[in-house]
């Protein structure tokens, strides 16, 4: 796999770096947007500014190269999917909680409408 996914003597180093540093602050970082009421697209762009950071990490720390898209797409596509996933169980425990009286809670992804929708006046259950 090294050469593939990672230019690093050892998978470890692309684990540490990527995955733990850079998808802890994807995950912060899709946690924000979604608290903020941001769209997705704008994550998105937060997201591939990150997987620049992430690769500047590989290069400043471990001597990796830079410029190198191969290198850029994996890190991005890591932090990417990390970061969204982030925003999207944010999304949902924020839409469940917002309009309680309209949806409920359809997994850690995802939410749909109450069966029955309560009115807005009455006490949150």
């Amino acid at each position: 796999m090294q050469g593939i996914l990672y230019e690093e003597p050892s998978i470890w180093l692309f684990l540490l770096v990527t995955v733990v540093i850079g998808g802890s602050l994807a995950f912060l970082t899709g946690r924000a947007c979604a608290e903020t009421w941001r769209d997705a697209g704008r994550t998105i762009v937060f997201l591939l500014l990150l997987g620049a950071a992430v690769r500047f990490f590989h290069f400043a720390l471990f001597e990796g190269t830079l410029l190198s898209l191969r290198y850029y797409v994996v890190d991005t596509l890591v932090v990417g999917a990390i970061g969204l996933a982030a925003w999207r169980m944010t999304r949902a425990r924020q839409m469940v909680q917002q309009y309680w009286w309209l949806y409920e809670r359809d997994g850690l992804f995802s939410w749909k409408e109450r069966a029955t929708p309560l009115a807005a006046d009455t006490e949150k259950p």
